[in-house]
């Protein structure tokens, strides 16, 4: 089936697809067109900004609901149990991705373009979009239907999570050559723009205050493109915790990169 009749066929209500023989045939498709990337959770504006694409979504549910638990069938010795719809994905060496041995683990539906490596153990949801270049380190987590740009480098522990339902609702996306430290975490759908450095144990929801020192303000669920961000705190409010000297942890925008300077020097220059 191409993509656009996919796009018709699980547009349809549920009861209409509930009641189609065919599904199975069309899910297979969609596991296809999801993993070479031509059918995406979350597409990019003229503005730029993000939004879901909720028949995408609603299409990785409808499998989940359609299937039974069952042994995972493939080249691993160990056992695997999952719904049927969406078993482990083996890849091919005409993928031309590094999935390095040590335990990682990828779901059908998950793109990953050629050039990314994947360290062990990490693991791949359905419906994510990993680009080109991309590095997903050790023990880090793409969630489902995260999206993940070209030459992202995602460090050791970082957390992206998935964000299937409900079904209009953006999920998470890192834009190209971001750079996520190690025990980040980006959760409920935020954004973060090209270019951008989040310092290890960053931690950003849809509800984090992220301070712009550089320029006086204040975001909410975005990074934006360039920004250097380091975890920083503010004093907690009310008596009790002004008394003993409480703190709330709070994001800090500490510099902007410019066209030269790399994610490296950057958190460096930041940190220091």
């Amino acid at each position: 089936m191409r993509d656009d009749e996919l796009a018709t066929f699980f547009g349809r209500d549920d009861a209409a697809l509930a009641a189609d023989p065919t599904w199975p045939t069309a899910h297979e498709a969609l596991l296809e067109a999801l993993e070479a990337g031509t059918v995406r959770a979350a597409a990019r504006s003229d503005d730029g900004s993000w939004r879901a694409v909720p028949w995408v979504k609603r299409a990785i549910l409808l499998g989940f609901r359609r299937t039974q638990l069952a042994p995972a069938t493939g080249p691993s010795p160990f056992p695997f149990f999952d719904k049927t719809a969406f078993p482990p994905r083996w890849l091919r060496l005409d993928d031309q991705v590094r999935l390095v041995p040590g335990g990682s683990a990828l779901r059908r539906g998950a793109h990953l373009a050629a050039g990314v490596v994947v360290m062990p153990p990490a693991y791949v949801n359905v419906g994510a979009w990993i680009g080109s270049g991309s590095m997903i380190d050790s023990h880090a987590l793409v969630g489902s239907c995260a999206q993940v740009g070209q030459g992202v480098h995602l460090s050791a522990g970082a957390q992206l999570g998935g964000v299937l339902e409900p079904v209009h609702a953006s999920p998470v996306v890192i834009e190209d050559q971001c750079f996520v430290g190690a025990l980040c975490g980006v959760f409920e759908g935020c954004v973060v723009h090209e270019r951008a450095v989040l310092a290890a144990g960053v931690v950003l929801t849809a509800a984090t205050v992220v301070h712009d020192l550089v320029h006086g303000t204040t975001h909410r669920g975005e990074i934006p493109a360039g920004a250097v961000v380091v975890p920083g705190s503010r004093p907690a409010a009310g008596d009790y915790a002004v008394a003993n000297g409480l703190q709330v942890t709070t994001p800090l925008i500490v510099k902007y990169r410019d066209q030269r300077t790399d994610a490296a020097t950057a958190l460096e220059q930041a940190l220091r």
